[in-house]
C-alpha cells in the first residue's frame, strides 16, 4: 500500500506515510520544472538572487526547490514542511510554465492551466488548520500533480504523453 493509500484510508497517518506522500509530490514537481526549464531553455545561469524577469524567477525557484528537496532527504519527517517542500517545487514548476507557455505551442495553455492548478493544490495541502496532514487536500494535490504531469507531457515540455 503506498503512503496515500495509506493516509487515504486511515490505516497509516504517521509523520512518515505523510513524508512518502509529500516527497513523492515533491519530486514529480521539480522533475516537472526541470524539464518544463530545460523546453524552455531555461538554465541554471539564468536564475538572479534577485529575479527581474520571468525567466530569472523559474531559474531562482527551481534552485530553491532544489535546496527543499535536499533538505527533505536530510531530516526527520515533519508533515508540515514536507508540504511546503512540496509546495515549492509546484511553484517552481508553475513559474517554468508561465515562460513555456509564451512560446504559444500546442497544448501550452492547458499545461499552464494545469501546473497553476497544480500549485494551487499543493499550497492548499501545505495549508490550513492541519498543515501537510489533511488527506483530501493531500488526495487533491497529488491528482493535480498527476494532471499536470500528463498535460506537460501532452504540450511536449516533457518526455511522456
Amino acid at each position: 500500500m503506498s503512503g496515500l493509500e495509506e493516509a487515504v484510508t486511515g490505516t497509516s497517518t504517521s509523520a512518515a506515510a505523510l513524508r512518502r506522500i509529500h516527497a513523492d509530490r515533491a519530486q514529480s514537481a521539480y522533475d516537472r520544472a526541470v524539464a518544463t526549464c530545460r523546453h524552455a531553455g531555461i538554465t541554471q545561469e539564468a536564475a538572479q538572487l534577485v529575479p527581474t524577469s520571468p525567466v530569472g524567477r523559474a531559474g531562482a525557484a527551481l534552485r530553491l526547490s532544489a535546496g527543499s528537496l535536499d533538505a527533505l532527504a536530510a531530516s526527520a519527517p515533519d508533515p508540515a514542511a514536507d508540504a511546503r517542500c512540496a509546495r515549492n517545487a509546484a511553484a517552481a514548476a508553475a513559474l517554468a510554465a508561465q515562460v513555456a507557455a509564451s512560446h504559444d505551442t500546442p497544448g501550452a495553455a492547458s499545461a499552464l492551466r494545469a501546473a497553476l492548478a497544480a500549485s494551487q493544490a499543493a499550497a492548499a495541502a501545505a495549508g490550513g488548520t492541519a498543515p501537510g496532514r489533511n488527506a483530501a487536500l493531500n488526495t487533491a494535490a497529488d491528482e493535480a500533480e498527476r494532471r499536470a504531469v500528463t498535460a506537460a507531457g501532452a504540450a511536449g515540455w516533457i518526455g511522456i504523453a
